[in-house]
């Protein structure tokens, strides 16, 4: 599967942004997703996951409550709802693709998209 990740930009603290994902291929419904990022210096780690019916996600910690993963298997795309972000939510964040099960851990992910780059600006 190939993935184009797009929605990022230059946003105020407190500000929102929807990232979007849109998937290649006919069997986006087999595969878990995921949204993780990258910060400048630092490694890449998980943001969000979810199942490929859509009924059963996790986040990190530093993101709960303020972002909100989603899918639609019709349009194969996923989504990222980034609400109430702060300057270290800044990074270029990547959609991720796994077969079957979700995951936190940013080696089991078979499929990477290209990135989209989050600004947050104090």
């Amino acid at each position: 599967v190939q993935l184009q990740a797009s929605g990022g930009g230059l946003v105020q603290a407190g500000g929102s942004l929807r990232l979007s994902c849109a998937a290649s291929g006919r069997t986006f419904s087999s595969y878990a997703m995921g949204w993780l990022r990258q910060a400048p210096g630092k490694e890449r780690e998980f943001v969000a996951t979810l199942s490929r019916s859509g009924g059963s996600s996790a986040y990190a910690d530093s993101v709960k409550g303020r972002f909100t993963i989603s899918r639609d298997n019709n349009k194969n795309a996923v989504y990222l709802q980034m609400d109430g972000l702060k300057p270290e939510d800044t990074a270029v964040y990547y959609c991720a693709a796994r077969r079957l099960v979700t995951t936190t851990l940013r080696y089991e992910y078979d499929y990477w998209g290209q990135g989209t780059l989050v600004t947050v600006s104090s």
